[in-house]
């Protein structure tokens, strides 16, 4: 449990992006375990000052164990969509450097309790911010045949959707669903038997959406990542690993408009919008965790970090 709590993915690369050792104030809107935040604490000199933040209660708890010693850091619970809101109490009104970590944290798939994975027995919940009235129970248990299709399909880009969503709303007919257990089996039984050899755990995409739709983690993201640009300093840069290509769809379209925002028409001869450029991009591809990580940690495999710098005004 200690080990995969305090895993940070792509940490080195994160901090070479990020530059900590520049100073200033800085932000790990996903704090977690604390890994990332413990790197940048490492390089961050003294008179500079790191916030971390999380909307679980636990990792609020655990990373000020860890961290809460060190005088530079700050751990605030709450949800880096609110990030302004949330520092506004510190007096911060802006940072020179915001690391963002998406998706669920190793701890919170590693106590089985939280009901986030299909692996270990428990109660459906899955809720991150375990305040939240809605949970993965009530998710399964409550939304119509179409949402649930919906949701599966387009958050778990899951083929079988239709299948899975039937399955669920018929088996729920005759008793509520509860458990992380019962949920895999009836999903593993709609699949066809080829889909369930595949190496992929046939419950693992489901699980993910029904993860991503009690959390919204996808609701506002793209408003978010442009609040939180918003945010920076000049000369201020963001990085962002994203699990999920949805998520990194939503990352790459923000950069791509915030560094080309102009919407003249491409034959104007000059640009009469007005809209400025506003950041560098500082991964033209997304970065991939390398061989060595990827055997020390295999959750890094499917992540990707990108990275941008405000511009100085």
């Amino acid at each position: 449990m200690e080990k995969t709590y305090h895993i940070p993915i792509m940490l080195n690369e994160a901090l070479t992006l990020l530059r900590p050792e520049r100073g200033g104030i800085f932000i790990d809107g996903t704090l977690g375990g604390g890994g990332h935040s413990a790197g940048i604490l490492s390089h961050l000199p003294e008179g500079s000052r790191l916030f971390g933040i999380d909307r679980d209660d636990e990792a609020i708890l655990e990373a000020g164990k860890r961290l809460g010693g060190d005088p530079k850091f700050t751990a605030v619970h709450g949800n880096f969509f609110d990030m302004r809101a949330l520092l506004s109490p510190f007096g911060i009104s802006g940072a020179d450097g915001i690391m963002l970590d998406l998706g669920v944290s190793s701890h919170q798939l590693d106590d089985g309790s939280r009901g986030f994975s299909y692996m270990n027995e428990a109660r459906l919940d899955m809720r991150m911010d375990r305040s939240q009235n809605i949970s993965a129970f009530d998710v399964v248990n409550t939304y119509p045949t179409a949402r649930l299709y919906d949701i599966i399909r387009y958050y778990g880009e899951e083929r079988y959707a239709s299948r899975i969503a039937d399955a669920i709303t018929r088996e729920r007919q005759a008793s509520p669903i509860e458990t992380t257990t019962r949920l895999s089996e009836i999903i593993k039984a709609a699949m066809p038997a080829a889909a369930r050899r595949e190496s992929q755990h046939p419950a693992k995409r489901t699980f993910q959406a029904i993860r991503i739709e009690v959390n919204g983690e996808l609701d506002g993201l793209e408003k978010a990542i442009t609040d939180a640009v918003g945010f920076l300093n000049p000369g201020g840069v963001i990085a962002v690993i994203t699990f999920h290509s949805l998520e990194d769809r939503v990352v790459k379209r923000v950069f791509k408009t915030l560094h080309d925002p102009c919407t003249c028409p491409p034959s104007a001869p000059i640009c009469t919008c007005g809209k400025q450029r506003e950041i560098d991009i500082l991964t033209n591809k997304p970065l991939t965790a390398a061989e060595s990580e990827l055997e020390a940690n295999p959750r890094s495999r499917s992540a990707k970090l990108r990275a941008a710098r405000k511009l100085d005004r």
